[in-house]
């Protein structure tokens, strides 16, 4: 796969690499942190500047994540109708992002940016919703390809002489990610439930509490 993008993307430029980020977003089966490497390994060869590159990185990015965003904010659940976003947003698929969203809000359009595969469906339902705006989606997922494209870009850029140093490196950075995000789960899920033991026990004060007062007006009452 690295390969053929970069043979493509030396042909035909920015265009190609703009281009391929756009259809990612339309959850073409290409992996983009590849198709950013790719864009990095050409400008490290001398066919591409690699800080125009990374602009042209996250315009692509942006601009294909915001176009699934209008997509499921215009048309709604009408979108599920449609076949190609049929695959992208099954029913099932639907109502568990439905879930998460109810569980971590803001945070799951964060993480969605370094989850391939599941960006699209996110970035749909966010959409459909009508619970975000779009400037509120475009900071989110902005602040998130700020930090991944241009660790793939100037990885590609630094590494382009030796390809196969470069696959371990993306590997690494991949895994190192993964293990990231995993942490980060790891303490919004401990967060979340040290507020509802929180709340769980304001309410158990407050019921004991009720229950007192009560019990010493009736014995009043009674006197």
């Amino acid at each position: 796969m690295l390969d053929i993008l970069i043979q493509f993307f030396t042909d035909y430029g920015y265009l190609a690499v703009f281009g391929i980020l756009v259809l990612c977003g339309f959850g073409l089966p290409i992996p983009e942190d590849i198709t950013l490497v790719s864009g990095g390994v050409i400008s490290g060869l001398e066919y591409a500047n690699p800080h125009i590159m990374l602009f042209v990185g996250l315009a692509g990015v942006l601009i294909g994540d915001a176009t699934m965003f209008l997509l499921g904010r215009i048309f709604g659940y009408r979108i599920q109708r449609i076949k190609m976003f049929r695959k992208i947003l099954s029913p099932k698929r639907f109502s568990q992002i439905q879930r998460k969203f109810k569980q971590y809000g803001l945070g799951l359009l964060f993480v969605a940016r370094f989850l391939p595969g599941l960006r699209s469906p996110i970035f749909l339902v966010a959409g459909m919703s009508r619970r975000i705006s779009f400037l509120t989606f475009i900071l989110m997922d902005g602040f998130a390809a700020v930090i991944s494209v241009p660790i793939w870009v100037y990885l590609g850029y630094f590494f382009a002489n030796n390809l196969d140093l470069l696959m371990v490196y993306v590997s690494d950075v991949q895994r190192s990610i993964f293990l990231a995000l995993g942490v980060l789960f790891a303490i919004i899920v401990i967060i979340f439930l040290k507020k509802k033991f929180h709340s769980k026990l304001n309410k158990i004060a407050d019921k004991e509490e009720t229950t007192e007062v009560t019990s010493e007006k009736k014995d009043t009452l009674d006197k």
